[in-house]
């Protein structure tokens, strides 16, 4: 149900498809992070009495009721001060001040925040973690407290974190780094932190798990669980609808009519994606190469379900910490079951390698990816399957500046030739887990790399970067590259603190 203190951009109607499908600004994202200058009944009202006139023009009409977002962040000009004191001072310049509410799309949180940078205004859940590592570094410690108390404001809100504080962005989630900052904040506050926020992390493992206990292998998948064919329970991204994601009105509309069935289904799918971050990657595509194939809704994520079998961890120790003989016992198998299904679903021992799996076909992918990366990280490998992985790393997706997402070259901004901050931090930290630390260095050598040559030469650190080339720049997807970049600037300060 939605809630009725908050706008939601659709609820324009008419108008909404009009300014959408007309495309009369430079992607589909700047009109729904706009402000109204008026009360929304208002504005469509006078949308209606006007859009007949032989005078009238869409965009004069919009610019005339709604406000510009601020100015995107890519186009300041570069700066000429060292590297680290431009990231320090960068952080500045992404914090945003506590919401007041307003006339637009943005959910108002109460503490101070980091965003991304360029045409991200607003904060985003999973891109956060890996600006907290950054913001430790730099001992902000009251800003990482501020931004977990504004997400688990969000989980008692709405039991979830949203994709990010933007109402279009209500129907989803994304990667489930929660309990995974909270240890972060831990690490500075003390261990007494993780019971503070105990609650919150339950109320979201059960936002991903709801609906596991009703599930059989007729009635396999509801919103984010499936159960598999041994009857183990594991889980994927969804979103709750099937239209086309307003800010990407465009993109998903066309993505849609290129497919042949149906085309509802193909909508959900590119917005299961989106939950995941990964979009897009032919990692999610049947045919490996065209997005109007995507069936992310259809497939088992190694990724995903790492981090929740950490979450079951998590909640386990602190059972034991409050002595609930119940929920030790529950989280226990839980996991027991989950690390199970992880070995048997995306485990291919002939590859030496983990692949998600698809559970309407029942059986893996062919996509090599860096999601193969996350057992690592969450120690769930043996030492010999962490070992093959990393051979695997060295010979297929080592490149000049790092680590390349996928083998595809296909044009989307998650495969090859381009690279992200957060899964050279993932797959840095898994190789040093199991003893692999030659390796983890040279990624760390070549990503840093990479970030300086460009800096250099533009002033300025970039969302992606391509790390097939020496100039490092990346493109691909469905805008150009931004620039701030909070999790670039995060994953760089911390890899700092590791030579």
């Amino acid at each position: 149900m939605a809630d009725e203190s908050l706008f939601y951009i659709d609820s324009l109607g008419e108008l909404y498809q009009a300014v959408q499908q007309q495309k009369i600004f430079t992607g589909s994202k700047l009109f729904v992070d706009e402000v109204l200058a008026s009360d929304p009944a208002a504005i469509l009202e006078a949308y209606k009495k006007a859009r007949h006139l032989p005078e009238f023009n869409l965009k004069q009409f919009v610019l005339s009721h709604f406000t510009l977002p601020e100015v995107n962040e890519a186009d300041h000009p570069a700066r000429t001060e060292s590297l680290l004191q431009h990231l320090e001072d960068t952080w500045n310049e992404l914090v945003r001040l506590p919401d007041t509410p307003n006339r637009g799309t943005r959910i108002p949180l109460p503490y101070s925040y980091i965003v991304p940078g360029g045409r991200f205004r607003e904060v985003y859940y999973w891109d956060s973690y890996f600006t907290l590592l950054g913001l430790q570094v730099s001992g902000r410690t009251g800003i990482i407290r501020n931004m977990v108390d504004n997400f688990a404001y969000l989980i008692n809100r709405f039991g979830y974190v949203p994709n990010g504080n933007r109402t279009y962005y209500l129907s989803r989630s994304q990667p489930p780094f929660f309990t995974m900052m909270v240890e972060l904040l831990a690490n500075d506050s003390g261990e007494a932190v993780l019971l503070q926020y105990q609650p919150e992390i339950e109320k979201e493992y059960n936002f991903w798990m709801q609906g596991a206990e009703q599930l059989t292998q007729q009635a396999e998948a509801s919103r984010h669980v499936v159960c598999l064919p041994n009857g183990t329970v594991l889980n994927r991204f969804w979103d709750t609808r099937d239209t086309a994601r307003p800010e990407a009105y465009a993109e998903d509309s066309k993505a849609a009519a290129m497919a042949a069935g149906d085309k509802a289904m193909v909508r959900r799918h590119l917005r299961a994606a989106c939950e995941s971050g990964w979009d897009f990657s032919t990692r999610w595509f049947r045919d490996g190469l065209h997005i109007h194939t995507v069936q992310a809704a259809w497939m088992i994520p190694v990724d995903l379900n790492c981090l929740l079998l950490h979450t079951e961890e998590v909640l386990l120790q602190l059972a034991k910490e409050k002595q609930q003989p119940d929920k030790i016992g529950f989280y226990s198998a839980r996991i027991a079951a989950r690390k199970s299904a992880i070995e048997a679903y995306c485990w291919n021992n002939h590859h030496g390698f983990y692949f998600d799996y698809q559970f309407k076909d029942k059986g893996q992918t062919s996509q090599f990816t860096l999601a193969a990366t996350f057992p690592l990280f969450f120690l769930v490998a043996s030492t010999d399957q962490a070992k093959r992985v990393a051979e695997c790393l060295e010979t297929k997706f080592l490149q000049q500046h790092g680590l390349t997402t996928t083998l595809t070259q296909s044009g989307q901004q998650w495969d090859r030739p381009n690279g992200w901050a957060p899964l050279q931090w993932i797959a840095y930290r898994g190789l040093k887990n199991y003893g692999h630390h030659r390796l983890a260095a040279e990624i760390r050598k070549r990503w840093m790399l990479a970030n300086e040559q460009v800096f250099a030469a533009t002033g300025k650190m970039m969302e992606k970067y391509d790390v097939t080339e020496a100039k490092a720049n990346a493109g691909g997807g469905e805008y150009v590259n931004q620039t701030g970049f909070g999790w670039t600037n995060g994953v760089y300060l911390k890899f700092t603190r590791e030579a």
